[in-house]
């Protein structure tokens, strides 16, 4: 066993053993740069020994050369004395990455350090296997790269086109490759906008890869090295230092690609001039009939074309999409946008008649036109330019995204429109003068002294209130009632639509020239100051009904003596409630004054004391409509009514008080009045009325038991009878508001001390009897509401003794509304005697053994009879024997 042990041990040991040293160096041949630096790596692996192995690094100008010895791990003497100064100041090292790794630099490479060299791991391993050194090739070719960037221009106008060109050569002695890489430097840091290369890709900076998708970004590739980059559409962010950077790579062994030299230089400042800086815009007037004309003011007569222009000029227009909107006293009228599409705001030109156009006459050069100009197309016209610029390139096919560069407003030109406006006078009177609140209002505004109205014009008219002081919200604020049109169109004011779609309110034209306003019941809010706006309108060329002109007349002040409502109520109790269970009502009389018609809302409210929470009982509205408030108690409401027992009178009444009904009651009563039928009700005054009280004690039913029997003694097996009855007397309740729990007891001796239960009812009518020693049977019978009876039927001897009974009463309180416990009741003792007769209990025993000692002796004689028959006579004659004494014997 031990043997195979170790030759285990033994086969694992050589098995480890197999492995073979490894030492690999970077692929060659590298190629590098007269100048740059220069790292060579080398690893070793599948080694034994220590972890940490050492490197020696060893170069040949030729491949079977001699080696000259340059640097090791361990050895600082290692190196030949021609590279020991540039060992020594560093130009040549060697660098441990790892245990198994080390790396040897060179500062700056020259050319005479171009040849092969060897890297070299001395053996650690029990047994030579593997190899031991790795040879790789480098080649040091000289500095050629140039970089020539032509400087671009110092100020490019927003929205242009932004060229950079960069021009990147070398002498193609060995196979390298080049790339060009443009920067725009911000600050101390330079973002990278595109790189062209070394395989012919292009790769773009993280904030310039959406806008070179787009298009905005370009690369123009030359001749010669020569490479252009176009930046389309520059706005204010593109400003910067931009920076050219060209770079020569090479590629090796494995497809690594490894950047052997590059050069980056300055090509200059660009800043960009916004738009709004260079930006003009300008209104000018050119009217097609005007009498003067000039390029601020324009003057003409209705009907005629108003035309006016709009000049945009900008050092960047070409790159420039203006959205040009007109605008007249500040509004909009109309707007061409950067699409070329027009369009007219309806919401801005409210008011204005004239049809607008907009046109674009040439570059920057915008007119517009309106046609059949009124009175109400005068004012100050502006021209509003906002421009926009594309940042998509212009290969996006128009899909790229839009910035607002500029706005800019023109000054304004005054337009005006002379016409001669009719002239009329307005008279406001009241025709019907309110006396009080209520009464009806009329007010006529008359027009005379009409002039200058042309043919087929029409009168229009507009009422405008301003409450009197102290009346309203705010007392300065004119509020309009309504107006009317020159097509007789109503328009209702805000606060006063309400009245007149109810027609509580009027507007009418009796006359051509005598509008009215009328009110059918005017209120308090309504004093104030009437003025009546009448304007005229009249048709203009193209048909359309204009205002030309607007009067307003002198104000006419509409008051009276406010006299206010007042409301007194009074209660008085009509049934008093003196005992629990009693029914409480009381009446509310209303007397008004300066109310007039009316419709009462009635508020029944209570409180236990003056100092207490007030409760609402019930409420009736105007319209009769009776609700429950949230006091009641949900199972009372059949008990609560309120009614309307006169045109002014309410009646409230609260059936079966109760303890928790004590307290004060009265009614609150608001009084409504109505503009008219159908409309909704407008409160007036309320008032409340004395207080009734509520305040009784409670006495509850006396009640007495009485116990009787039919007979004091039976005899047994007969039935014994025993009636307990009750008696209530003062405020008895009703008999479906009363019930009884009574109990039956026995007392086998006379005015003995052991009572014994024998039966129960409860006062649900549920009869309980308790178990006895007895052949007897008992039952209860409720003969009506106050008597019950104990039946005992087949008594016994052990029936004998004293009952009694003891009754519990329950009533309904008509001051709680609960079932109350009255006390409880015992009667007097009555005793029961069971007879024990001697005779009757003898004759049945003697009758029965009489009767049996005869009917055994008959049997007895019967039966012998039958066997002296039957079973001793002898069948065969004996003659007579002469000797008659024998004969004798033998009988």
């Amino acid at each position: 066993m031990e043997s195979r042990l170790l030759s285990l041990t033994f086969a694992l040991f050589l098995l480890g053993g197999c492995s073979a040293r490894v030492v690999t160096v970077s692929p060659g041949p590298l190629i590098r740069v007269e100048g740059q630096p220069v790292s060579i790596r080398c690893d070793v692996n599948e080694y034994g020994g220590p972890r940490e192995q050492d490197f020696e690094w060893e170069m040949s100008r030729d491949a079977n050369g001699a080696k000259i010895k340059i640097i090791s791990t361990f050895d600082t003497s290692y190196s030949h004395q021609s590279v020991s100064k540039r060992v020594a100041s560093g130009d040549i090292s060697v660098v441990r990455l790892k245990d198994n790794e080390a790396e040897l630099k060179i500062a700056e490479v020259k050319a005479l350090d171009a040849g092969f060299y060897w890297c070299q791991t001395p053996s650690t391993d029990s047994v030579i296997s593997g190899n031991y050194e790795a040879q790789v090739q480098l080649t040091v070719i000289p500095n050629t790269l140039k970089v020539s960037p032509q400087t671009p221009p110092p100020s490019v106008p927003e929205g242009s086109d932004l060229t950079l060109t960069c021009n990147v050569t070398r002498e193609l002695t060995y196979p390298t490759y080049l790339s060009v890489t443009w920067l725009v430097k911000k600050g101390t840091a330079s973002e990278e906008i595109l790189t062209f290369g070394p395989q012919g890709d292009v790769a773009t900076g993280a904030k310039f890869a959406r806008r070179y998708a787009d298009g905005g970004i370009r690369l123009v590739p030359g001749k010669n090295g020569a490479f252009e980059l176009v930046i389309s559409r520059v706005t204010t962010s593109d400003e910067g230092i931009y920076e050219c950077n060209g770079t020569e790579w090479a590629h090796e062994t494995g497809g690594k690609w490894i950047k052997i030299v590059e050069s980056t230089k300055e090509m200059g400042t660009v800043a960009v001039t916004p738009t709004g800086r260079s930006l003009s815009v300008k209104a000018s007037s050119s009217s097609s009939s005007s009498s003067s004309s000039s390029s601020s003011s324009s003057l003409l007569s209705p009907g005629d074309t108003l035309t006016l222009l709009c000049s945009v000029a900008a050092d960047n227009l070409a790159a420039v999409t203006p959205e040009v909107t007109w605008l007249a006293d500040g509004r909009e009228i109309i707007t061409m946008e950067r699409s070329g599409v027009v369009a007219s705001n309806g919401s801005g030109t409210q008011g204005r008649r004239g049809e607008a156009s907009l046109e674009r006459t040439g570059a920057g050069e915008y007119r517009l036109a309106v046609r059949a100009v009124s009175g109400e197309d005068g004012g100050l016209y502006a021209c509003r330019v906002r421009a926009f610029i594309e940042k998509g390139g212009r290969s996006s096919g128009g899909g790229g995204r839009w910035h607002m560069a500029a706005e800019k407003t023109s000054g304004p030109v005054t337009v005006k429109v002379s016409e001669i406006k009719p002239s009329f006078t307005l008279n406001l009177k009241a025709s019907q003068n309110p006396q009080m609140t209520a009464e009806p209002t009329e007010l006529a505004c008359h027009v005379t002294n009409i002039t200058q109205l042309p043919p087929g014009g029409r009168l229009g008219i507009s009422w405008e209130h301003t409450p009197l002081p102290g009346i309203g919200d705010d007392p300065q604020t004119s509020h309009t009632i309504a107006s009317l049109d020159g097509n007789g169109n109503l328009s209702p004011g805000s606060m006063y639509a309400e009245r007149l779609k109810s027609g509580v309110l009027s507007l009418s034209r009796v006359q051509p020239n005598t509008f009215k306003l009328r009110f059918l019941r005017t209120q308090e809010i309504d004093m104030g100051q009437y003025v009546c706006n009448v304007s005229s309108w009249s048709v203009n060329s193209q048909g359309v009904l204009l205002r030309t002109a607007v009067h307003e007349s002198s104000p006419l002040t509409v008051r009276w003596d406010t006299k206010r409502p007042s409301l007194n109520v009074v209660a008085k109790r009509i049934r008093e409630a003196s005992v629990g269970g009693a029914t409480f009502e009381m009446s509310c009389s209303v007397a008004t004054e300066n109310v007039g018609d009316a419709g009462y809302s009635v508020l029944i409210q209570s409180q236990d004391s003056l100092d207490s929470n007030v409760r609402t009982i019930m409420t009736l509205s105007p319209d009769n409509v009776m609700q429950h408030g949230g006091a009641t108690d949900p199972n009372r409401r059949d008990s609560l009514v309120l009614t309307k027992s006169g045109p002014a009178e309410f009646r409230f009444r609260l059936a079966g008080v109760q303890l928790s009904d004590r307290g004060f009651y009265w009614c609150d009563i608001t009084a409504w009045t109505k503009q008219q039928p159908g409309q909704t009700w407008t409160r007036a005054t309320s008032s409340e009325s004395n207080k009734v009280r509520i305040d009784f004690q409670e006495n509850g039913p006396s009640f007495s038991i009485a116990i009787q029997s039919d007979a004091s003694s039976v005899y047994p097996w007969e039935t014994a009878k025993m009636e307990c009855s009750l008696s209530v007397s003062g405020s008895s309740p009703k008999t479906d508001d009363l019930a009884y729990e009574v109990n039956w007891f026995f007392t086998r001796l006379r005015g003995g001390q052991t009572t014994t239960q024998v039966a129960s009812v409860d006062r649900f009518g549920v009869v309980r009897k308790v178990d006895r020693n007895s052949s007897s049977d008992i039952s209860i019978e409720r003969k009506d509401t106050h008597t019950y009876l104990l039946n005992i039927f087949g008594t016994q001897d052990s029936d004998s003794g004293e009952y009694h009974c003891i009754a519990t009463p329950w009533y309904l309180s008509a001051s709680t509304g609960a079932w109350t416990e009255a006390g409880e009741l015992m009667s007097s003792r009555i005793f029961l005697t069971v007879k024990f007769a001697v005779w009757d209990s003898l004759k049945l025993p003697l009758l029965y053994g009489a009767a049996a000692s005869l009917g055994v002796g008959l049997f007895s004689l019967v039966f012998g009879l039958v066997c002296a028959q039957c079973c001793c006579r002898n069948t065969t004659h004996t003659p007579r024997s002469r000797n008659k004494l024998m004969d004798l014997e033998m009988d």
